[in-house]
Protein backbone atom coordinates (compact mmCIF):
# COMPACT_ATOMS: atom_id res chain seq x y z
CA UNK A 1 0.00 0.00 0.00
CA UNK A 2 1.19 3.28 -0.74
CA UNK A 3 1.53 6.13 1.79
CA UNK A 4 -0.91 8.15 -0.72
CA UNK A 5 -3.52 5.64 -0.29
CA UNK A 6 -2.88 5.56 3.56
CA UNK A 7 -4.06 9.03 4.06
CA UNK A 8 -7.77 8.47 5.87
CA UNK A 9 -9.18 9.37 8.89
CA UNK A 10 -8.82 6.84 11.82
CA UNK A 11 -10.63 6.45 15.05
CA UNK A 12 -8.57 5.25 17.62
CA UNK A 13 -9.07 4.75 21.86
CA UNK A 14 -7.51 7.69 23.86
CA UNK A 15 -7.86 8.99 27.14
CA UNK A 16 -9.53 12.39 27.48
CA UNK A 17 -10.42 15.41 30.49
CA UNK A 18 -13.57 16.58 29.48
CA UNK A 19 -13.92 18.92 32.84
CA UNK A 20 -11.65 20.70 35.32
CA UNK A 21 -10.99 18.14 38.16
CA UNK A 22 -13.24 15.32 36.82
CA UNK A 23 -11.43 11.92 36.54
CA UNK A 24 -9.76 10.94 33.00
CA UNK A 25 -12.02 8.99 30.53
CA UNK A 26 -11.46 6.89 27.70
CA UNK A 27 -13.11 8.24 24.48
CA UNK A 28 -12.74 7.64 20.40
CA UNK A 29 -10.47 9.73 18.93
CA UNK A 30 -10.66 10.94 15.36
CA UNK A 31 -6.94 10.93 13.63
CA UNK A 32 -7.47 13.22 10.31
CA UNK A 33 -5.57 12.20 7.41
CA UNK A 34 -2.10 14.31 7.88
CA UNK A 35 -1.67 17.67 6.09
CA UNK A 36 1.54 18.42 4.13
CA UNK A 37 3.89 18.14 7.12
CA UNK A 38 2.10 16.50 9.36
CA UNK A 39 3.07 12.56 10.44
CA UNK A 40 0.71 10.01 12.36
CA UNK A 41 2.36 8.12 14.91
CA UNK A 42 1.78 4.90 16.27
CA UNK A 43 2.19 4.67 20.09
CA UNK A 44 4.36 2.38 22.03
CA UNK A 45 4.33 4.10 25.30
CA UNK A 46 3.66 7.49 27.52
CA UNK A 47 4.81 8.02 30.56
CA UNK A 48 2.25 9.84 32.98
CA UNK A 49 3.27 13.21 33.83
CA UNK A 50 2.33 15.76 36.40
CA UNK A 51 1.84 18.36 33.48
CA UNK A 52 -0.69 15.90 32.13
CA UNK A 53 -2.18 16.21 35.98
CA UNK A 54 -2.17 19.94 35.80
CA UNK A 55 -4.15 20.25 32.45
CA UNK A 56 -6.87 17.87 34.53
CA UNK A 57 -7.29 19.91 37.19
CA UNK A 58 -7.00 23.34 35.15
CA UNK A 59 -3.55 24.42 36.39
CA UNK A 60 -2.74 25.23 33.15
CA UNK A 61 -4.96 26.49 30.74
CA UNK A 62 -8.73 26.33 30.28
CA UNK A 63 -9.45 24.77 27.50
CA UNK A 64 -11.09 21.60 27.93
CA UNK A 65 -11.61 18.76 26.37
CA UNK A 66 -7.82 17.52 26.98
CA UNK A 67 -5.91 14.61 24.98
CA UNK A 68 -3.71 14.46 27.67
CA UNK A 69 -0.60 12.65 26.88
CA UNK A 70 2.89 13.45 26.10
CA UNK A 71 5.91 11.67 27.29
CA UNK A 72 5.84 9.42 24.05
CA UNK A 73 7.89 7.06 21.85
CA UNK A 74 6.35 5.21 18.58
CA UNK A 75 6.61 4.56 15.57
CA UNK A 76 5.65 6.68 12.32
CA UNK A 77 2.37 5.15 10.75
CA UNK A 78 1.61 7.68 7.89
CA UNK A 79 3.30 10.76 6.88
CA UNK A 80 2.27 14.32 4.95
CA UNK A 81 2.75 15.12 1.12
CA UNK A 82 5.81 17.82 2.05
CA UNK A 83 7.34 15.64 5.44
CA UNK A 84 11.19 15.20 4.71
CA UNK A 85 12.05 14.73 8.50
CA UNK A 86 11.09 11.74 9.09
CA UNK A 87 9.64 8.53 6.92
CA UNK A 88 7.09 5.59 8.07
CA UNK A 89 8.84 2.77 9.89
CA UNK A 90 11.22 5.56 11.78
CA UNK A 91 11.22 4.88 15.89
CA UNK A 92 10.42 8.52 17.22
CA UNK A 93 10.36 10.47 20.74
CA UNK A 94 7.93 13.12 20.50
CA UNK A 95 8.88 16.54 21.39
CA UNK A 96 7.10 19.96 22.43
CA UNK A 97 9.98 21.76 21.18
CA UNK A 98 10.09 21.67 17.62
CA UNK A 99 11.84 24.69 16.76
CA UNK A 100 10.74 26.75 13.43
CA UNK A 101 13.65 28.63 12.17
CA UNK A 102 12.04 31.45 11.40
CA UNK A 103 11.52 33.69 14.73
CA UNK A 104 14.01 36.22 16.55
CA UNK A 105 15.27 33.55 19.13
CA UNK A 106 15.93 31.32 15.81
CA UNK A 107 17.28 33.92 13.97
CA UNK A 108 19.72 34.93 16.85
CA UNK A 109 20.62 31.34 16.84
CA UNK A 110 18.90 30.65 20.03
CA UNK A 111 16.90 27.81 18.98
CA UNK A 112 16.52 26.64 22.43
CA UNK A 113 13.91 29.26 23.32
CA UNK A 114 11.91 29.18 20.29
CA UNK A 115 8.85 31.14 20.68
CA UNK A 116 6.93 29.50 17.89
CA UNK A 117 7.18 25.71 17.86
CA UNK A 118 5.84 23.91 15.15
CA UNK A 119 2.16 21.64 16.18
CA UNK A 120 0.21 19.58 13.43
CA UNK A 121 -1.90 21.76 11.20
CA UNK A 122 -5.17 19.69 11.96
CA UNK A 123 -7.11 19.31 15.26
CA UNK A 124 -7.78 15.59 16.44
CA UNK A 125 -11.49 15.71 17.65
CA UNK A 126 -13.87 13.81 19.36
CA UNK A 127 -16.48 11.72 17.18
CA UNK A 128 -19.25 14.30 17.69
CA UNK A 129 -16.85 17.01 16.10
CA UNK A 130 -15.59 18.34 19.30
CA UNK A 131 -12.06 19.40 18.95
CA UNK A 132 -9.51 18.22 21.55
CA UNK A 133 -6.73 20.27 23.00
CA UNK A 134 -3.54 17.63 23.33
CA UNK A 135 -1.39 18.08 25.91
CA UNK A 136 1.95 20.46 25.11
CA UNK A 137 0.60 20.28 21.47
CA UNK A 138 0.93 16.36 21.66
CA UNK A 139 -2.05 14.36 23.15
CA UNK A 140 -0.55 10.54 22.73
CA UNK A 141 -2.63 8.80 25.63
CA UNK A 142 -3.81 7.70 22.56
CA UNK A 143 -3.03 4.63 20.31
CA UNK A 144 -2.15 6.72 17.58
CA UNK A 145 -1.46 10.78 17.60
CA UNK A 146 -0.99 13.44 14.94
CA UNK A 147 2.06 15.75 15.04
CA UNK A 148 3.85 18.15 12.86
CA UNK A 149 6.94 16.26 11.41
CA UNK A 150 9.65 18.49 13.36
CA UNK A 151 7.91 16.75 17.01
CA UNK A 152 9.49 13.46 15.74
CA UNK A 153 13.25 12.63 17.09
CA UNK A 154 14.60 9.83 15.65
CA UNK A 155 16.54 7.47 18.22
CA UNK A 156 18.22 3.88 18.09
CA UNK A 157 15.19 1.69 17.87
CA UNK A 158 16.77 -0.35 20.08
CA UNK A 159 15.98 1.18 22.64
CA UNK A 160 12.63 0.24 25.43
CA UNK A 161 9.55 2.73 24.23
CA UNK A 162 8.33 2.96 28.07
CA UNK A 163 12.16 4.72 28.60
CA UNK A 164 12.92 6.25 25.67
CA UNK A 165 9.71 8.16 25.58
CA UNK A 166 10.26 9.71 29.23
CA UNK A 167 12.95 11.89 27.43
CA UNK A 168 9.60 13.83 26.02
CA UNK A 169 9.70 16.40 29.02
CA UNK A 170 10.38 15.60 32.78
CA UNK A 171 13.43 13.68 32.40
CA UNK A 172 14.95 15.80 29.88
CA UNK A 173 13.77 18.17 31.95
CA UNK A 174 15.76 17.48 34.85
CA UNK A 175 18.78 16.60 33.37
CA UNK A 176 19.14 19.74 31.04
CA UNK A 177 18.77 21.92 33.95
CA UNK A 178 21.71 20.36 35.18
CA UNK A 179 23.39 19.76 32.26
CA UNK A 180 22.65 22.72 30.24
CA UNK A 181 21.53 25.40 32.07
CA UNK A 182 23.27 24.69 35.43
CA UNK A 183 26.62 23.97 33.26
CA UNK A 184 27.14 21.77 35.83
CA UNK A 185 31.40 21.44 35.24
CA UNK A 186 33.59 18.50 36.48
CA UNK A 187 34.53 18.77 40.29
CA UNK A 188 31.87 20.91 40.93
CA UNK A 189 29.56 20.62 43.52
CA UNK A 190 25.55 20.72 43.08
CA UNK A 191 22.16 20.21 45.20
CA UNK A 192 18.82 19.04 44.08
CA UNK A 193 15.76 20.06 46.14
CA UNK A 194 12.35 17.90 45.19
CA UNK A 195 13.30 14.28 43.93
CA UNK A 196 10.50 13.50 42.00
CA UNK A 197 11.18 12.39 38.60
CA UNK A 198 12.70 15.81 37.46
CA UNK A 199 14.64 16.08 40.61
CA UNK A 200 16.67 12.56 39.91
CA UNK A 201 16.69 13.42 36.45
CA UNK A 202 18.65 16.30 37.92
CA UNK A 203 20.59 14.16 39.98
CA UNK A 204 21.68 11.91 37.55
CA UNK A 205 22.59 14.79 34.98
CA UNK A 206 24.94 16.38 37.39
CA UNK A 207 26.73 12.60 37.93
CA UNK A 208 26.70 12.44 34.59
CA UNK A 209 28.35 15.77 33.90
CA UNK A 210 31.44 15.47 36.56
CA UNK A 211 29.82 16.86 40.17
CA UNK A 212 32.18 15.84 42.92
CA UNK A 213 29.00 16.25 45.21
CA UNK A 214 25.63 15.72 44.66
CA UNK A 215 23.50 16.33 47.78
CA UNK A 216 19.72 15.19 47.23
CA UNK A 217 16.96 16.90 49.19
CA UNK A 218 13.38 15.95 50.15
CA UNK A 219 10.62 15.41 52.87
CA UNK A 220 10.32 11.37 51.57
CA UNK A 221 12.68 9.12 53.15
CA UNK A 222 12.10 6.99 50.34
CA UNK A 223 13.32 9.25 47.62
CA UNK A 224 16.35 9.88 49.12
CA UNK A 225 17.58 6.66 49.80
CA UNK A 226 16.68 6.35 46.49
CA UNK A 227 19.09 8.64 45.27
CA UNK A 228 22.03 6.73 45.51
CA UNK A 229 21.24 4.94 42.11
CA UNK A 230 20.79 8.36 40.33
CA UNK A 231 24.27 9.07 41.39
CA UNK A 232 23.68 11.14 44.56
CA UNK A 233 26.89 11.36 47.10
CA UNK A 234 24.35 12.61 49.86
CA UNK A 235 21.17 12.87 50.98
CA UNK A 236 19.01 15.00 53.45
CA UNK A 237 15.37 13.76 54.51
CA UNK A 238 14.61 17.45 55.42
CA UNK A 239 11.03 16.37 56.41
CA UNK A 240 10.91 17.67 60.30
CA UNK A 241 14.21 20.19 59.69
CA UNK A 242 13.67 24.31 59.24
CA UNK A 243 14.68 26.20 56.40
CA UNK A 244 17.57 27.09 58.38
CA UNK A 245 18.42 23.78 59.00
CA UNK A 246 18.13 22.19 55.93
CA UNK A 247 20.81 25.26 54.33
CA UNK A 248 23.23 24.88 57.39
CA UNK A 249 23.24 20.98 56.18
CA UNK A 250 23.47 21.42 52.79
CA UNK A 251 26.77 24.09 53.41
CA UNK A 252 27.90 21.44 56.03
CA UNK A 253 28.30 18.94 53.34
CA UNK A 254 30.12 21.32 50.67
CA UNK A 255 32.85 22.93 53.15
CA UNK A 256 30.87 25.80 55.00
CA UNK A 257 30.36 27.57 51.45
CA UNK A 258 27.59 25.89 49.74
CA UNK A 259 27.04 24.14 46.40
CA UNK A 260 28.36 25.98 43.34
CA UNK A 261 24.59 24.99 41.43
CA UNK A 262 21.41 24.72 43.51
CA UNK A 263 18.25 23.11 41.49
CA UNK A 264 14.66 23.77 42.73
CA UNK A 265 13.05 20.90 41.21
CA UNK A 266 9.52 21.40 43.13
CA UNK A 267 8.77 25.47 42.43
CA UNK A 268 7.60 26.31 45.68
CA UNK A 269 8.92 28.90 47.88
CA UNK A 270 10.34 26.91 50.45
CA UNK A 271 12.30 24.99 48.08
CA UNK A 272 13.27 27.95 46.36
CA UNK A 273 14.31 29.68 49.23
CA UNK A 274 16.62 27.08 50.53
CA UNK A 275 18.23 26.42 46.82
CA UNK A 276 18.22 30.35 46.68
CA UNK A 277 20.28 30.73 50.63
CA UNK A 278 21.90 27.87 50.51
CA UNK A 279 24.17 27.86 47.14
CA UNK A 280 27.64 29.43 47.39
CA UNK A 281 28.32 33.46 46.78
CA UNK A 282 28.27 33.78 42.80
CA UNK A 283 26.57 30.23 43.13
CA UNK A 284 23.91 29.28 40.24
CA UNK A 285 20.44 28.18 40.91
CA UNK A 286 18.37 26.88 38.84
CA UNK A 287 14.63 26.59 38.99
CA UNK A 288 13.18 23.86 36.91
CA UNK A 289 10.00 22.64 39.18
CA UNK A 290 6.67 24.66 37.84
CA UNK A 291 4.94 26.70 40.23
CA UNK A 292 1.30 27.41 39.91
CA UNK A 293 -0.12 30.54 38.69
CA UNK A 294 -0.69 32.13 42.10
CA UNK A 295 2.43 31.14 44.09
CA UNK A 296 5.19 33.93 44.79
CA UNK A 297 8.69 33.74 46.51
CA UNK A 298 9.39 36.27 49.29
CA UNK A 299 12.57 37.34 49.62
CA UNK A 300 14.58 41.01 50.36
CA UNK A 301 15.52 42.59 47.57
CA UNK A 302 19.40 43.42 49.10
CA UNK A 303 19.52 39.48 49.22
CA UNK A 304 19.16 38.99 45.89
CA UNK A 305 22.03 41.61 44.93
CA UNK A 306 24.46 40.68 47.15
CA UNK A 307 24.43 36.83 46.41
CA UNK A 308 25.06 37.18 43.38
CA UNK A 309 25.60 34.61 40.43
CA UNK A 310 23.10 33.60 38.78
CA UNK A 311 19.49 32.39 38.71
CA UNK A 312 17.87 30.81 35.88
CA UNK A 313 14.27 29.32 35.14
CA UNK A 314 15.16 26.09 32.82
CA UNK A 315 12.36 25.47 30.20
CA UNK A 316 12.53 21.72 29.02
CA UNK A 317 15.99 21.77 30.11
CA UNK A 318 17.25 24.09 27.76
CA UNK A 319 16.95 20.92 25.24
CA UNK A 320 17.81 20.40 21.86
CA UNK A 321 15.86 17.20 21.08
CA UNK A 322 17.72 16.46 17.56
CA UNK A 323 20.87 16.80 19.34
CA UNK A 324 20.01 15.49 23.27
CA UNK A 325 17.21 12.39 22.87
CA UNK A 326 19.69 10.23 20.66
CA UNK A 327 22.43 10.99 22.88
CA UNK A 328 21.08 9.82 26.27
CA UNK A 329 19.27 6.90 24.48
CA UNK A 330 22.83 6.04 23.28
CA UNK A 331 24.46 6.69 26.72
CA UNK A 332 21.58 4.24 28.09
CA UNK A 333 22.19 1.69 26.04
CA UNK A 334 25.68 1.77 26.73
CA UNK A 335 25.17 1.97 30.29
CA UNK A 336 26.25 5.32 31.61
CA UNK A 337 23.14 7.23 32.35
CA UNK A 338 20.67 5.51 33.98
CA UNK A 339 17.09 6.15 31.77
CA UNK A 340 15.32 2.74 32.67
CA UNK A 341 15.44 3.40 36.75
CA UNK A 342 12.65 6.23 35.99
CA UNK A 343 10.10 3.62 34.67
CA UNK A 344 8.28 2.55 37.93
CA UNK A 345 5.23 0.42 36.46
CA UNK A 346 3.80 -0.21 33.02
CA UNK A 347 0.61 0.11 32.72
CA UNK A 348 -2.68 -0.04 30.43
CA UNK A 349 -4.33 2.76 28.70
CA UNK A 350 -7.38 2.42 31.62
CA UNK A 351 -5.06 2.80 34.72
CA UNK A 352 -3.74 6.57 33.94
CA UNK A 353 -6.42 7.77 36.80
CA UNK A 354 -4.45 5.46 39.28
CA UNK A 355 -1.39 6.24 38.54
CA UNK A 356 -2.54 10.30 39.01
CA UNK A 357 -3.33 9.28 42.70
CA UNK A 358 -0.02 7.31 43.05
CA UNK A 359 2.27 10.01 41.84
CA UNK A 360 0.62 12.84 44.38
CA UNK A 361 1.29 10.03 46.89
CA UNK A 362 5.04 10.24 45.82
CA UNK A 363 4.81 6.42 45.07
CA UNK A 364 6.00 5.95 41.60
CA UNK A 365 8.78 8.16 39.83
CA UNK A 366 7.22 7.12 36.85
CA UNK A 367 3.94 5.25 35.28
CA UNK A 368 4.32 4.11 31.66
CA UNK A 369 1.28 3.57 29.43
CA UNK A 370 2.00 0.68 27.29
CA UNK A 371 0.45 -0.21 23.90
Amino acid sequence: MTNNEQQTEQTVKGVIAREKGADVEIADIVIPAPGPNDVVVKVQATGVCHTDLAYRDGDIEDAYPFLLGHETAGVVETVGADVTHVEPGDFVVLNWRAVCGECRACRKGDTKNCFNTHNASKGMTLTDGTELTPALGIGSFAEKTLVHEMQCTKVNPDEDPAAAGLLGCGIMAGLGAAVNTGEVQRGETVAVFGLGGVGLAAVAGAALAGAVKVIAVDVDKRKCDAAAKFGATDAICSKDMSEGEVIDRVRELTGGFGPDVTIDAVGIQPTWRQAFYSRDLAGRMVMVGVPNQTDHVDIPAIDLYARGGSIKPAWYGDCLPERDFPTYVDLHLDGRFPLGEFVSERIGLGDIEGAFTKMKQGDVLRSVVEF
